[in-house]
């Protein structure tokens, strides 16, 4: 009888997952009759959020030369390495550009092309372009993935889901919110992957409330300026007459931090260093378990400081009053209220100190008298924020962004730790390119683009939407239209995946925000027990093992495919014993 694998989910994750599949089988499986099954409406290897049918104009968030889907020497992992090109190499473009998602979701069907011709022979992998409405079985048995449109279920001995960004049903403001505009013929665009928004609904000339400042906004940015025909002039924005007027707030009021626009020379931080295997193996021996912020943070925090001050130390030493050696000695053995005695003493200009409280609120108890004000207050902090993540004088700031990847690697280990540290290492480590930010500024500048502040709170009364922060105390703004700019929450209560749903209702665990629970070693999905399910996997943002991408920054350790791997293995190990149990 033939093996049934069936992975719902054909994106980066999915074919990362082929991969390691290919990679480990030598080892672990000699791939006599085995049956791949990717399930997916969309195309194998870009999947939805890197598919050919949208916007040119919609970029990838990272350089070119950091991205890539292929392990190196650096991913903590058992099985092989499999080198390959990263996208740059493998596009033939340079290395710093900001490729279109056109060009990645290319670079990512080439992959998934390269992962199912390097599956040994026996192994044929079929591709079925629909949804998976549900998973049934015994723990014990076969499975069946039922499919949409489809009458018979996929038999298979395992599954994994492999599944990225979801829709999910609204919650109570935002029902609230889309409940009033109806009522009274307003625009109310909820959370969503923004290439997938319906914007024609957004007049041009219209003032329109939007909440959110990351990278879902500058998408949103992209797609009513530049896609409605405006173009930018150097630093000028030309506009076409189509434009409306955003005003945009957030819970911090400022943009995500630009992605840093230089090459960290010499050595790099030896991390990690405060906060490792040894530490996370610590919290997870607890036997009454942890709290993030009380016993985790700290670490992170002397973690990210360690990887700061390192740098500033051997990369410029004169803006020092320490000797390195010294000063490392120490900061390894102080409490927190003496660490930032040392430090004050070894390093004499408060801009060259790590304050990560500072960084994550910058507007914190800042008040502007008015409006304008604030616009142009807010735009010098832009433009300080570019000037300093694109000179390599601050190359402590590329240093702690080492420090957040390493960080985030252990983070996995642990399950979730809550949306807060998401959030943080995003706004830090996960910004828009510069050349986003001088786009935000141009617009600004040119008046369609108005900041509204931190903590922006939006009520719906008198026929419209009302926008307001304390940042600017007693100004309003409102409007007939409102975007939530963000994707929407990973959560499997109110996902409208109908597959997780039945998942939860069958019993899934999951975390007290609404993740699901999975093994941290292999990926296996868990009950409200904490049983690991023998024949159900499940990797994603929608996990408690979620990582910060599908594919990462070369020689940069990848969590993701060290999961991939332990998955991959698990799943090849599991159907060569079932193989020979049969047999026997």
């Amino acid at each position: 009888m033939r093996r049934s694998l069936v992975i719902v989910g054909a994106g980066p994750r999915g074919t990362g997952l082929i991969e390691r599949i290919a990679a480990n089988s030598p080892e672990l499986y000699d791939g006599a009759g085995l049956d791949i099954h990717l399930v997916d409406p969309y195309p194998p290897g870009a999947g939805r959020i890197w598919r050919a049918a949208q916007s040119p104009l919609l970029w990838m968030n990272s350089h070119a030369e950091d991205t890539t889907m292929f392990t190196d020497e650096t991913v903590d992992m058992a099985g092989p390495v499999r080198e390959g090109p990263s996208l740059h190499e493998w596009a033939g473009i340079d290395g710093r550009v900001f490729a279109d998602r056109q060009t990645q979701g290319a670079y990512l069907r080439w992959v998934h092309e390269q992962a199912v011709a390097a599956l040994p022979e026996g192994v044929t992998v079929h591709h079925h372009p629909r949804r998976a409405l549900r998973v049934s079985g015994p723990r014990e048995g076969r499975q069946q993935v039922w499919l949409e449109g489809r009458p018979r279920p996929l038999v298979a001995d395992l599954v994994v889901l492999a599944i990225g960004h979801l829709d999910a049903e609204l919650d109570d403001e935002q029902r609230e919110l889309a409940a009033y505009a109806r009522t009274h013929d307003l625009v109310h665009l909820p959370p969503d992957f923004t290439a997938d928004s319906d914007l024609s609904a957004i007049e041009a000339g219209e003032p329109v409330l939007v909440r959110g400042l990351g990278l879902a906004f500058v998408d949103l940015m992209v797609l009513l300026f530049e896609g409605r025909g405006g173009r930018y002039d150097g630093d000028t924005y030309v506009p076409s007459g189509r434009e409306p007027v955003l005003h945009v707030g957030s819970r911090r009021g400022v943009p995500y931090h630009s992605k840093i626009g230089y090459d960290l020379g010499g050595e790099r931080p030896p991390l990690p260093r405060f906060f490792g295997p040894t530490e996370v193996d610590g919290l997870l021996a607890r036997p009454e378990g942890f709290d993030f912020r009380r016993d985790v943070w700290p670490l992170v925090e002397k973690e990210l400081g360690f990887a700061h001050y390192h740098r500033l130390f051997t990369a410029h030493p004169e803006r020092t009053a320490m000797d390195r050696v010294d000063f490392e000695e120490k900061y390894a053995t102080v409490d927190p209220a003496e660490r930032q005695v040392l430090v004050a003493a070894a390093v004499p200009d408060t801009a060259d100190r790590l304050d990560l409280a500072a960084l994550d609120r910058p507007l914190d108890g800042v008040r502007y008298a008015t409006h304008e004000e604030f616009q142009e207050g807010l735009r010098g902090y832009i433009e300080d924020d570019l000037s300093r993540r694109h000179d390599p004088a601050h190359s402590a700031d590329q240093s702690v962004f080492f420090g957040l990847l390493s960080v985030y690697g252990q983070l996995v280990r642990l399950g979730d730790v809550g949306p807060w540290w998401h959030g943080f290492f995003s706004y830090l480590a996960s910004g828009p390119p510069g050349p986003r930010l001088r786009q935000m500024l141009a617009l600004s500048r040119a008046g369609l683009l108005k900041f509204v502040g931190a903590d922006m709170t939006v009520t719906a009364r008198d026929g419209v939407f009302r926008a307001s922060s304390a940042t600017v105390p007693g100004s309003f703004v409102e409007a007939r239209a409102l975007v939530e700019a963000r994707l929407p929450e990973p959560t499997i209560g109110r996902v409208r995946d109908p597959l997780l749903r039945r998942l939860r209702a069958d019993g899934a665990a999951e975390t007290p925000e609404g993740l699901l629970r999975v093994d941290p070693a292999d990926g296996r999905i868990l009950d409200r027990a904490g049983r690991p399910h023998p024949r159900r996997f499940a990797l994603g943002p929608y996990t408690d093992g979620r990582t910060p991408g599908a594919f990462t920054r070369p020689r940069t350790g990848g969590p993701a495919f060290r999961q991939n791997d332990a998955t991959a293995r698990a799943a090849l190990v599991f159907l060569r014993d079932l193989a020979c149990r049969l047999a026997a």
